[in-house]
């Protein structure tokens, strides 16, 4: 079976992650309808790499998402 068969593919758009665990051909129709729909930033990658991307992209707010390391939140400096 080749990897383009497999459901396997999300498209990005400028929005972030618009969908996944698609067959290739469903991500390039999908990429065609949302560019009529005029979003840009489209791209298709695999699932595995949305998901990477979506730990990168910012909140719609403009904030970054918060990391935690283990055992905790993350500790907020003391502004001098």
């Amino acid at each position: 079976m080749s990897e383009l068969n497999e459901q396997s593919w999300s498209v990005m758009s400028e929005h972030g992650h618009e969908r996944g665990q698609l067959s290739y051909a469903d991500a390039a129709a999908l990429v065609r309808a949302l560019t009529a729909d005029k979003v840009h930033g489209l791209c298709i990658v695999t699932d595995t790499a949305a998901a990477r991307l979506a730990a990168h992209t910012p909140l719609p707010n403009g904030d970054k998402p918060k990391a935690t390391k283990k055992g905790g939140a993350r500790r907020k400096s003391a502004k001098s």
